[in-house]
């Protein structure tokens, strides 16, 4: 649930039909997450894949990601909870940055765009909140605190998850869960990660974690190259900073740095 530049290593056990141990080899295996997290569905088949491989002796996560959706977050940090044994390390370069802890949701409001241009919606519901977070007027005081509401439980969830995660007293999270980020440096401090290094430091790390005597190897997927005939037939409205997702009004819950 940390929201930040992390290397996680997570060390799994593989058992054959019979019920032993089998044999480990000495690789290890690197998923990348990088990038606002919309989807969960790759990094959840990754896990399962590499789980279920008796040639992997353990998986190396590199992240580079700002957050992202609610449900999305969570679901990726319970595969990793679920992976993991007690020999779990976080390491960040002293540069990293961590945190960002809490919920943020935002929406484009154009209700002064269509008074301007003499435009009316008509809404038919079956239910005073069926409609709440419309982008053509303004919220009411009950919707607001409907969704302050729904924002102050995920977020009670998004600070349970990190106290858990770091076994960190719950208001001490508390304290730090104010949307603030952190250096890796002060966030070792703080606990919110265990060691500084960098990507290699993380490697070693996970070698000798993992028991793998020698230099590991590094197992990665291949990432597929965009090429012009992609750009021809694809959309890759998701690869443009600023595209038509900007100015929909659906509204999304995230645990997002901004």
């Amino acid at each position: 649930m940390l929201l930040a530049v992390a290397l996680v290593a997570m060390m799994l056990t593989f058992n054959g039909e019979d019920g032993t141990e089998f044999a480990f080899s000495d690789r290890i295996q690197v998923v990348e997450v990088d990038g606002e997290l919309v989807e969960s569905r790759s990094i959840l088949d990754q896990l399962k894949r590499y789980e279920d491989s008796n040639s992997v002796k353990a998986i190396l996560m590199n992240i580079d990601s700002p957050g992202g959706g609610v449900a999305v977050s969570q679901e990726i940090s319970e595969e990793i909870k679920r992976l993991r044994e007690k020999k779990d390390k976080i390491v960040a370069n002293p540069g990293t940055i961590v945190g960002s802890i809490g919920v943020i949701a935002e929406w484009v409001n154009y209700a002064d765009l269509f008074e301007w241009a003499k435009l009316k919606e008509i809404v038919f519901k079956t239910g005073e909140f069926k409609d709440t977070g419309s982008a053509t007027r303004a919220l009411t005081e009950n919707e607001r605190k409907y969704f302050q509401g729904l924002i102050d439980d995920m977020y009670v969830q998004f600070v349970g998850a990190v106290a858990s995660g770091r076994k960190l007293d719950l208001q001490e999270v508390r304290s730090l869960a104010d949307g603030r980020v952190f250096t890796g440096r002060d966030a070792k401090e703080r606990k919110l990660i265990d060691e500084i290094g960098n990507f290699q430091d993380a490697v070693d790390l996970t070698a000798k974690l993992a028991g793998i005597s020698g230099k590991p190897r590094l197992i990665r997927v291949n990432r597929r190259r965009v090429t012009l005939m992609d750009v021809l037939t694809t959309d890759l409205s998701r690869l443009v900073p600023f595209n038509g997702q900007s100015m929909k009004s659906q509204i999304k819950f995230q645990y997002l740095w901004k």
